[in-house]
């Protein structure tokens, strides 16, 4: 299982999660859990997803999703989940 951390930041237009979901379920990337919320007109969103049945390699599914949020308006980061919980642990 290769988990990741991806986040999705920027101002709120129509079809975000269904452009980021698409991706996801085209490259066997399963989505484990999400949280969205949308603040004063800004988006914000944390999945958690599994990308252990995927052929595409972490570096080519985060530039993938980067490009992806550079066409919606948002910016797209991806994070190994080991990586993520070793910066955000006190």
């Amino acid at each position: 299982m290769k988990k990741t951390i991806i986040t999705v930041v920027g101002k709120d237009a129509v079809g975000i999660i269904a452009k980021v979901c698409t991706y996801l379920a085209n490259n066997q990337i399963n989505i484990e859990d999400i949280s969205q919320t949308i603040v004063q007109g800004y988006f914000n969103m944390m999945m958690i997803a599994d990308a252990g049945e995927s052929k595409k390699s972490f570096n080519d599914m985060a530039c993938d999703l980067e490009a992806i949020g550079d066409e919606i308006g948002v910016k797209i980061r991806c994070q190994h989940e080991d990586i993520f919980t070793k910066m955000h642990r006190i």
